[in-house]
């Protein structure tokens, strides 16, 4: 079984199309976890005109409320303590997947017994990302490997994503299970796509690190680099 995890605060303009897409997988054997961090907004009100969908097409589903908001990190924990499926997939609630997404991560998961997780390329808005091959060295040298992965539960951290990691939590979670010697495996193909607007992704073109080293968003980045490079003792 894939327990697909789901961590929403205030995603209400985004749930309801990550929810489609999830519904109309073709890989059926799953579990949705869906995390509310105190939303402010009508995400709830969304969530729950979905229940009776996906009880109807035959998945189990969990909604699981904070009662303050505590961030994304610590929603993903809530959803994975409450989970039972040997695989996991944290999906982000700006998500789109494709309809064979999960079909074609568990069928290459289970023809590379050795690698621990699996990941694809993407495209964010207009944006696409070829994402490339598995390295530890690329991977020391900067995130490119989203959160939307297929992971072993047995290799996921025992101690789960870290609550006191802001920013490029993912990278964080990847550099860490290599520190355990687990690695992951790239499937070069487009299986899902971040729709702007939410609160789980952002992104700026590459040329606007150089070029705007003064902008909040760019010294912010930076800063959250430089935060995990220190925490792996990459600096």
């Amino acid at each position: 079984m894939i327990s697909i995890i789901i961590p929403i605060y205030n995603s209400s303009k985004t749930i309801k199309n990550c929810l489609d897409s999830v519904l109309a997988q073709t890989y059926k054997d799953v579990e949705v976890i869906i995390v509310d961090d105190k939303s402010g907004d009508y995400s709830i009100e969304v969530v729950n005109n979905y229940i009776k969908k996906l009880k109807a097409n035959n998945f189990e589903l969990k909604l699981i409320k904070h009662e303050v908001n505590k961030g994304a990190p610590a929603a993903r924990n809530t959803g994975f303590k409450n989970s039972k499926g040997e695989y996991l997939f944290f999906c982000d609630s700006d998500s789109v997947l494709k309809s064979d997404a999960l079909f074609v991560m568990i069928d290459v998961i289970n023809n590379n017994r050795d690698v621990a997780y699996v990941y694809s390329s993407f495209i964010w808005g207009k944006k696409f990302f070829k994402v490339g091959e598995f390295s530890d060295e690329k991977l020391k040298q900067g995130p490119f490997i989203h959160t939307n992965s297929l992971i072993r539960r047995e290799n996921f951290p025992e101690n789960g994503w870290d609550e006191s990691v802001k920013r490029l939590q993912d990278w964080d979670l990847w550099l860490t299970m290599l520190e355990s010697g687990h690695k992951g495996y790239w499937i070069n193909k487009v299986l899902f796509t971040i729709k702007p607007g939410g609160t789980m992704s952002g992104w700026l073109p590459s040329f606007a690190y150089k070029l705007f080293p003064f902008l909040p968003s760019v010294k912010k980045y930076k800063n959250s680099i430089n935060i995990i490079k220190s925490k792996h003792n990459l600096i």
